[in-house]
């Protein structure tokens, strides 16, 4: 029985999205609640898993097609397959000679008698230099352990500053013979935190006893089976969920092929908690004495750099400004009308998809061409008024919300807004956004319609002096020349500092915006 892969529902302000990364091909082997695919739209990335376990039998729309929701993109073999079969049996056999082919290279090895490990030179594993403005950073995450075999260019860490992730890769072929700063640590620019022995051998001297040998085989399976086993009885899907309660997969029993852990599983099993909880606290109010329930548990992790600092600027933004919000609201009926109509021609043209964003970035700047004081900053007693703009736009990322900066917004056309927006929000999700890319900026674009945000205030990006709020497009029943009509409308929130930014000013520039996105004619035209 074939089941169909399909798009999922995209959120309301978001029409298509881009097929970002196939994880299996055709003819693997798939497991329930297994990642696939990786969609991408404007601002998140979403991951399509498997519904059963089986072989995926096709893809029918491959890496960079656009696609919507409830799009059929690929099919599912329920069952083993004929063809994973033989892939499987080919696999085996390639295996086996690959098998073969190391133990003639181990016994090669052996024979020599040499231990590699230690007999090249030691290079040390140096904190990279960091930007002016930044004096330290913390270490984030040792993708390798102490004796682990590493190539040259091999992301070895991630150090973590305010706002950029840097990586810090190995300086030869060898071995990490030594971590000198642990995660967590606060370490300097050039600082030596760590050393990789070039040419080393993770395995170790050719001289260690066979049981030395039996030993260290049973600590790496060990090891093995603690990092690895959660992703073999449960899909990222099921470990996301998981961790929403605060469980592990040892903790729910897996009724899934092979004793995996379903969703259905873990739905159970926290519905069973909170029966038993409530159970306890009915006996609990009838004793004279309550027993504290014993599943309180609590976890305390500290902020990081980056939650720091966004959590600093929030609070300096509150403090520091007559922060002020105005509302408005827009019919998006014409412009989705004109990208239905034209968003085929323009990804044939351009070489990429026709969003909503480019249609903001473009109206926002063309109403700060008209209202200057909405593009200036305050700095000490004077006003600077810029006479270029740069729009920041909010993205969303694993590691909290960033703003990276769209530079001359007026020399660009809306494609070159659309391909630039969409490598920021790419290196924004995979932490390669520089420092270069996150400074600066003079207007702050948020869109949490994507999230499903009807209305929201949105908060001031200091030193910046407003910030545009877009939200959820939704149907909504409107009355035009007399008559109700059924329209697509979407709420503008300006947040503003009253301080450089009158009312006049503020709700003439959010009617421009509203005109522009109405009328989109006028983008194309400049008038």
């Amino acid at each position: 029985m074939a089941i169909d892969i399909k798009v999922p529902q995209l959120p309301e302000s978001v029409a298509d999205a881009t097929i970002a990364t196939w994880h299996v091909k055709p003819g693997d082997k798939v497991s329930r609640d297994q990642n696939l695919v990786d969609i991408e739209t404007d601002k998140v990335v979403l991951e399509v898993v498997a519904e059963a376990d089986g072989v995926l039998g096709e893809i029918t729309a491959e890496e960079g097609t656009t696609v919507t929701a409830e799009e059929v993109i690929g099919k599912i073999e329920e069952g083993d397959g004929g063809s994973a079969s033989e892939d499987k049996s080919e696999d085996k056999d390639s295996g086996d000679k690959k098998e073969k082919s190391e133990k003639k290279e181990s016994d090669s090895s052996d024979d020599k008698g040499s231990d590699k490990k230690g007999s090249g030179e030691k290079m040390e594993v140096k904190v990279p230099q960091l930007p002016e403005s930044v004096s330290d950073a913390t270490i984030s995450t040792w993708h390798v352990k102490a004796g682990d075999a590493v190539k040259r260019d091999q992301n070895l860490v991630d150090i973590e500053t305010d706002k950029v992730v840097l990586e810090v890769v190995a300086p030869a072929d060898g071995v990490l013979a030594e971590i000198k700063h642990d995660e967590g640590d606060t370490v300097g620019a050039d600082d030596v935190i760590g050393i990789v022995e070039a040419g080393g051998s993770a395995g170790g001297s050719s001289s260690k006893s066979d049981d030395s040998k039996s030993e260290s085989s049973s600590e790496s399976k060990d090891e093995s089976k603690d990092d690895g086993g959660d992703n073999e009885v449960a899909g990222p899907a099921v470990r996301r969920l998981l961790g929403e309660h605060g469980l592990k997969p040892s903790d729910v029993k897996g009724t899934g092929k092979g004793g995996r852990v379903t969703k259905e599983d873990v739905e159970k099993h926290v519905k069973g908690q909170s029966s038993s909880k409530s159970s306890d606290s009915g006996s609990k109010q009838q004793s004279s004495q309550p027993a504290v329930s014993g599943d309180r548990d609590q976890k305390r992790v500290p902020m990081t750099r980056l939650r720091k600092r966004i959590a600093e600027r929030l609070l300096q933004a509150k403090n520091d400004t007559a922060m002020l919000t105005t509302f408005n609201e827009i019919n998006m009926k014409p412009i989705m009308d004109l990208r239905k109509k034209y968003k085929d021609v323009f990804e044939e043209t351009h070489g990429t998809r026709l969003g909503f964003m480019g249609f903001y970035v473009k109206a926002v700047t063309e109403a700060l061409k008209r209202f200057p004081d909405v593009n200036a900053s305050i700095d000490g007693d004077d006003i600077v008024y810029h006479n270029f703009f740069d729009i920041s736009i909010a993205v969303s990322t694993p590691r909290g919300l960033v703003t990276p900066v769209l530079r001359d917004t007026d020399r660009l056309s809306i494609a070159d807004m659309e391909n630039g927006i969409r490598d920021l929000a790419i290196k924004g999700r995979d932490g390669k956004l520089t420092m270069d890319e996150m400074q600066g900026g003079n207007f702050t674009i948020t869109n949490g319609g994507v999230f499903g945000s009807l209305l929201s205030t949105p908060i001031l990006n200091p030193p910046q002096s407003a910030i545009l709020g877009m939200h959820k497009i939704q149907e909504r029943a409107m009355v035009v020349d007399g008559k109700i009509e059924i329209l697509p409308m979407m709420y503008l929130a300006l947040s503003y500092d009253h301080r450089i930014i009158d009312g006049k000013q503020s709700v003439g520039f959010l009617v421009t915006v509203k005109e522009l996105l109405e009328d989109p004619q006028r983008l194309i035209l400049d008038i």
